[in-house]
């Protein structure tokens, strides 16, 4: 036995409770982890309260990322003793997932722990935080610098929207950040941000050309948000959509795309390569400021993960959560 967070489903409910788990609810897999540290994202957040069909199977064990040290292996490329990451693969859907103290999956789906980070610090970035990195990436490779112009990021508060702009700012590009919380102003610009603005100014209907303001966008948002960021980016820019929580519409024309050649990026982290992966955590590993991602990041036991959920999904939380699974 060993303890965790699992969500049933039967005649009495949808539940999700912290308790004993039994080794053979773990799935198959050729790696079996000690998860030391996980995190709270919003897709856990939807899983944990059941506000959206998030878990596919039933029981199962919430949580799309954990860090940890590999207890038993008979994969080729890990071996007990080994650190490890893990984000994505359908973990905590369809795979029991990080919010317990021990997780079993495929040894494919490991990414090794960079050196730079301790476990603790790998799930302060955690998906979200990996999330931003494969939107930086995409702004790059579309050729986006940091003299081209703004980099309007939205939902900044949330996890992705927090570290998209503190390695934003420490790549030297100017972070623009739209937030439902203007009171967390000073807080934004703490993580690099030299301008701060009110979501309402995109979160409603808007035109299909508007004023071009932006070199690029990180939109975790979508609905008119995303619309509103493909409308005023400037000639050329690049919009990352990596987010739905405004919406999974996308009310929009084509007239960014074929006026102005905006280049819509769709940002997938849970099935990205595995060449990707090592891509975007190596350049964590250089680019993230430490310091900067001690400022967004909040430790809860595991024991109190469930509460979370609610307060997450209304908005009410800023930054990352990370998860001490073991103590």
């Amino acid at each position: 036995m060993f303890k965790g967070i699992l969500i049933e489903k039967d005649e009495a409910g949808y539940r999700a409770t912290y308790q004993a788990i039994a080794q053979e609810t773990l799935p198959e897999g050729d790696v079996t982890v000690a998860v030391e540290w996980s995190s709270l994202n919003y897709k856990d957040c939807l899983a944990l309260t059941g506000a959206s069909p998030v878990v596919r199977k039933f029981p199962m064990i919430p949580g799309i990322d954990f860090a940890g040290t590999v207890l038993d292996s008979s994969h080729p490329d890990w071996q007990a003793g080994d650190k490890v990451v893990l984000n994505g693969w359908g973990v905590g859907e369809t795979h029991c997932g990080g919010l317990a103290e021990q997780a079993r999956v495929k040894g494919d789906w490991l990414v090794a722990l960079p050196p730079r980070f301790s476990a603790r610090e790998a799930m302060a970035i955690g998906t979200a935080g990996y999330t931003a990195m494969l939107c930086v990436l995409a702004l790059e490779k579309h050729g986006v610098a940091p003299g081209d112009g703004s980099i309007l990021v939205t939902g900044a508060n949330g996890g992705v929207g927090s570290v998209a702009i503190a390695l934003l700012a420490k790549l030297g590009y100017r972070v623009v950040a739209s937030t439902g919380r203007l009171a967390e102003a000073d807080y934004l610009t703490s993580l690099g941000a030299a301008e701060v603005i009110d979501r309402s100014e995109l979160s409603e209907p808007g035109r299909p050309l508007g004023k071009e303001r932006w070199a690029g966008v990180v939109d975790t948002v979508g609905s008119h948000t995303l619309a509103n960021a493909c409308a005023t980016t400037r000639y050329g820019g690049v919009v990352t959509a990596c987010g739905l929580a405004g919406g999974m519409d996308f009310p929009s024309t084509v007239m960014p795309f074929i006026l102005r050649g905006v280049t819509l990026c769709g940002i997938d982290s849970v099935m990205a390569p595995l060449s990707l992966r090592h891509q975007a955590w190596a350049r964590l590993a250089d680019d993230l400021d430490i310091e900067r991602l001690n400022l967004i990041t909040r430790e809860i036991p595991l024991s109190q993960a469930v509460a979370q959920g609610d307060a997450f999904l209304a908005g009410k939380v800023r930054g990352r959560i990370v998860v001490n699974v073991q103590g």
